[in-house]
């Protein structure tokens, strides 16, 4: 069955609970998160995967308003990684970023992703900065 790929695409809170608990290895996929509620209240879209009715991908693009985009919470299911999922995925939401009038999308990713963001999705390597808001400093 084809794989369909939709912007602002519809999906269960349920269902994205538990394709992110696989994708980032959390626990069994029950943490009941509103994504719904989040990605309609501080995103420009996001993007699913979908084979049937079930979700097989998904990433979230943020936003400022204005000039920037970013990706967030890219995954994929297991069973169908390595056939290009992902970087449609990542094809989609920069088409409706650029067509929302944003300039820049921007990703952070572990040294594991490298060669995914950079070499199959087109991103240029940048520097950047973080600082935890949850250790003391």
């Amino acid at each position: 069955m084809p794989i369909a790929f939709a912007w602002r695409g519809d999906f269960e809170d349920r269902d994205l609970d538990a394709l992110h608990a696989a994708a980032f290895e959390m626990g069994d996929g029950r943490a009941e998160r509103a994504w719904r509620d989040q990605v309609t209240r501080h995103s420009l879209g996001w993007v699913v995967a979908t084979v049937g009715d079930r979700l097989v991908g998904f990433v979230n693009v943020p936003w400022d308003g204005g000039a920037h985009a970013w990706l967030q919470d890219a995954m994929v299911s297991a069973d169908c990684r390595h056939d290009g999922v992902g970087t449609q995925l990542v094809a989609v939401a920069r088409e409706e970023a650029r067509e929302a009038g944003c300039q820049w999308l921007h990703v952070d990713f572990d040294e594991a992703l490298h060669a995914f963001y950079v070499d199959r999705c087109g991103f240029v390597p940048s520097s950047a900065g973080l600082i935890s808001l949850t250790e003391a400093g």
